[in-house]
């Protein structure tokens, strides 16, 4: 009989937005978690619910008619996660939810009809609460740390936090085995031409942005030894021959020694893949760092600058100046590498001018390619908590995620619709007059149209958030 069943709630083919981009990625969290108690003596079942239509696991239940269900919930999947928790209740299935959604809201999720919910780092909580729920039930939980459940009388009851494992390698990779990792390497392959695979180095982020949520590993950082991960690099390769890899660290440069470590190891073992990663300008000031990526085969790295107006990052505490962001990708860019970096409008204080200056800064950095978003107040971080009682919803908790929040007195969506306009052809203006500096006429259009987004903005300035 199977000690538990894992799942998620992220449905590709519910997505429109994601089937556009069709770049997925297995949910690594639950591949851990799956090893893990297999390792410790568990029957582990996953469902990948990524491919799968929702009345393909919703009959799984049905087969069984209970058991221990476990799913990872994020930001984007509370929707899907309360439906399948309806229906796991329904066929007399506990559930046990963690990941960062969960935790931020463990008393909706509980009152949803959730049995446990896991709080951090799950691999150890995991592998005492299965034991502790077949022997005492689901109310009588009280000596497995890192949860939250109903008690005895109906009282909703917080055991004391969980430490996160020191060493993680001492946990198994993930158990790759329990899905159609394959399909996932054909899809990239299909539709990008060059099939991907995912992995993490390291767990966690020390850094202190106001906004970014730290829910599973709080403000850890623990990294893999450079060799664990390259074992892991070559079995990937062995098995499922990846033409290239995302590795999906916070801040993959974190570490420059380290960094130097595991490309040398990579280089002695002759394995060279294209690579995409994620890291902190202030973590690329040294040229050595860009000039390793590059002979690692990084062929684009992604920067959250967020804002070109210093008074706006240090309000965020990014702890990073846009001049560091503005070498970073210039120097990436000389040794080969893209950039991609991600924007946001709307932080607690900004400005027309605060929004100038982003743009400026965007057409200095000028990257390969820049993402925009409105900023949101996710739960329980330090963003959520300065704006208090600014942050409002008119909507039902069940029906919304932290993205549909609204910001009192903050400006309208439109507004920053417009000033993604404005960015956009200023940029577009600032591109054209470097590709083809004697026929200006195109980029003066451009500047046009982005003054025109500017005026626009102006006028909604009054709309602001109820």
């Amino acid at each position: 009989m199977t000690d538990i069943l894992l799942s998620h709630g992220y449905f590709l083919y519910e997505d429109p937005k994601e089937l556009e981009i069709m770049k997925p990625y297995p949910t690594l969290g639950l591949l851990y978690i799956s090893a893990y108690l297999k390792n410790a003596g568990f029957s582990v079942e996953l469902f990948d619910t990524t491919f799968a239509e929702r009345q393909s696991l919703y009959d799984r239940f049905k087969h069984d008619s209970s058991g221990v269900l476990g799913l990872y919930v994020n930001l984007m999947t509370r929707q899907p996660i309360l439906d399948i928790i309806e229906h796991a209740k329904a066929a007399n299935w506990t559930v046990v939810l963690g990941g960062p959604e969960a935790a931020n809201y463990p008393d909706e999720y509980l009152q949803a009809g959730a049995d446990v919910v896991v709080i951090g780092e799950g691999e150890q909580t995991m592998a005492e609460l299965l034991p502790a729920i077949d022997k005492q039930g689901v109310h009588r939980l009280d000596g497995v740390n890192g949860i939250v459940f109903y008690d005895e009388e109906g009282s909703i009851k917080r055991t004391a936090a969980r430490s996160n494992i020191a060493d993680i390698d001492s946990i198994p990779w993930p158990d790759r085995e329990q899905i159609d990792i394959s399909r996932y390497v054909d899809v990239w392959r299909e539709h990008h031409g060059m099939g991907s695979i995912n992995l993490i180095t390291a767990r966690g982020c020390p850094y202190k942005c106001k906004w970014c949520s730290h829910a599973v590993f709080g403000y850890s950082h623990r990294r893999r030894h450079f060799k664990n991960c390259a074992d892991e690099v070559e079995f990937l390769v062995k098995t499922y021959s990846p033409d290239q890899i995302w590795y999906a660290d916070d801040v993959f440069t974190i570490s420059n020694p380290w960094l130097y470590n595991y490309a040398e190891e990579l280089k002695r073992r002759k394995i060279h893949l294209p690579f995409e990663t994620i890291s902190r300008a202030d973590r690329m000031t040294n040229e050595k760092v860009i000039k390793t990526l590059a002979e690692m085969g990084c062929y684009r790295i992604w920067i959250g600058s967020e804002s070109g107006s210093q008074r706006i990052l240090d309000k965020m505490e990014r702890g990073v100046t846009a001049e560091q962001v503005q070498w970073a990708t210039k120097t990436a860019q000389k040794y080969g590498i893209e950039v991609g970096m991600f924007l946001m409008w709307g932080y607690d204080g900004e400005t027309e001018e605060d929004i100038a200056a982003t743009i400026e800064h965007v057409k200095n950095c000028n990257p390969d390619i820049y993402f925009t978003t409105v900023s949101y107040p996710i739960k329980d971080t330090v963003y959520y908590n300065d704006l208090g009682d600014k942050v409002v919803t008119d909507q039902n908790w069940r029906d919304i995620s932290d993205r549909d929040y609204k910001v009192k007195g903050r400006h309208s969506r439109q507004y920053y619709s417009f000033a993604d306009q404005w960015l956009r052809n200023e940029v577009d203006a600032f591109r054209l007059e470097i590709c083809n500096p004697a026929s200006p006429a195109e980029a003066q259009i451009k500047r046009q149209l982005g003054s025109e987004a500017r005026n626009n903005m102006r006028k909604v300035e009054a709309d602001v958030e109820a």
